[in-house]
């Protein structure tokens, strides 16, 4: 079956699916902003990674800065209606002029809102500024203050309304966001969420939804499954990890079969609590592993800030029907906010499969105004469908982490 050729599915249910979203939005915490990366083999359309820190607005398309001003406006006075001030606490990336770009972006979108912004943080106050991809972004003074017993930040000795997080936290919580309100909230960091969780509350949305379409839910989200407490730098570890792989595949290898699919599976094993494309591999059999250099093992061992990795998510590799003529393999980038999509791009790799990662540094980044009319059908249907579900998964995901 080819996704593509049901398209019209979703517009006949339109009204039932808004509906169903509409109520499902009212039970949990809807994420500000996210964004989430797809893969789109025709035959299964699912998001592989879900982000809750963004990075990349610097590639939005300048025509989606107008809706995605409204709707962070929209989201913030939901919230507080008194909200005037929103202040945006970034990583600390110096040295990262797309990131910053990506700053200097959301410093935009805040403003267009309606809000004041200001950026910084303690770890950033000996910088005035840091230089993005088009202009230097201007950093406010932040200081550290107690209030009722907590850390708070201040600018230029005020408190601002509302926290903007833009910070990961993979190495821990950073100082400052005990007294004023954050978003999104610190317990959805790195350093507490793991993607695993993200997919197992993922799972129920993606099945009452497919029910609805009449297709079943396997056509919309990876398999995968976690393996715990691999310490692999031991031969053991390896062994056992490998054995896992071997038997994922099998399975994964029985259902193409079933299906007609003529692709040779392949796994990704990814760090289950990682981010920035570290600590991800792709294998086509256990044996790949174990051959792993030193090199190559360590690099799935490491994570963004040097966290040691020991619980991988294993997930089936979906490979890509998208490309351009020219420039490779193509994967869109669905950015969310309010939990709702927004705005597309496409990240594209010439030099990578259409099975492989194509989060490296050969990737480029096209706005959906420049390649969009390739694939506009399916960004308005399947793509946005499955983005906006993994924003109700995060939604849960809070919920759990709250308990």
């Amino acid at each position: 079956m080819n996704l593509h050729e049901l398209t019209s599915i979703i517009e006949d249910k339109r009204e039932e699916i808004t509906a169903w979203m509409d109520e499902k939005r009212k039970q949990v915490s809807i994420p500000i902003y996210g964004s989430v990366d797809i893969r789109d083999a025709g035959w299964k359309i699912a998001v592989v990674d879900a982000n809750h820190f963004p990075a990349g607005f610097n590639n939005v398309a300048k025509e989606d800065e107008e809706h995605l001003a409204a709707l962070l406006r929209n989201h913030i006075l939901r919230r507080d209606e008194n909200c005037k001030w929103v202040h945006l606490y970034p990583e600390a990336h110096t040295r990262n002029a797309a990131y910053v770009e990506n700053l200097r972006t959301l410093q935009r979108l805040i403003s267009k809102a309606g809000f004041r912004c200001t950026v910084g943080s303690p770890e950033l106050e000996s910088h005035g500024s840091i230089d993005g991809l088009s202009a230097p972004l201007l950093l406010d003074y932040v200081e550290l203050k107690e209030f009722d017993g907590e850390q708070g930040i201040v600018v230029d000795g005020k408190r601002p309304d509302l926290i903007l997080l833009n910070n990961d936290l993979t190495e821990g919580i950073v100082p400052g966001l005990g007294s004023t309100r954050v978003s999104p909230p610190p317990q959805m960091g790195w350093h507490v969420r793991r993607k695993s969780n993200h997919y197992e509350a993922l799972k129920e949305y993606v099945h009452e939804i497919a029910e609805m379409l009449g297709i079943e839910p396997w056509y919309l989200m990876t398999d995968w499954f976690v393996s715990k407490d691999k310490c692999l730098e031991k031969e053991a570890c390896r062994i056992e990890l490998a054995a896992e792989v071997d038997d994922f595949l099998a399975k994964i290898g029985a259902r193409y079969q079933k299906m007609g699919i003529d692709r040779e599976p392949v796994v990704f094993i990814k760090n289950d609590s990682g981010t920035y494309g570290l600590g991800i591999l792709s294998v086509k059999n256990g044996d790949e592993l174990l051959a792993l250099s030193n090199r190559k093992m360590k690099k799935l061992m490491y994570s963004k800030g040097g966290v040691d990795v020991e619980n991988f998510l294993i997930q089936e590799g979906v490979p890509t029907c998208l490309n351009t003529e020219s420039d490779g393999p193509v994967e869109p980038v669905v950015y969310l906010v309010d939990g709702q999509a927004a705005s597309w791009f496409y990240r594209i790799n010439e030099k990578k499969s259409d099975i492989e990662n194509l989060n490296s540094p050969s990737a480029i980044f096209q706005s959906h105004k420049e390649v969009g009319h390739l694939y506009g059908k399916h960004a308005h249907g399947w793509h946005a469908l499955v983005a906006e579900l993994s924003m109700l998964a995060m939604g849960k995901e809070f919920s759990a982490y709250q308990n």
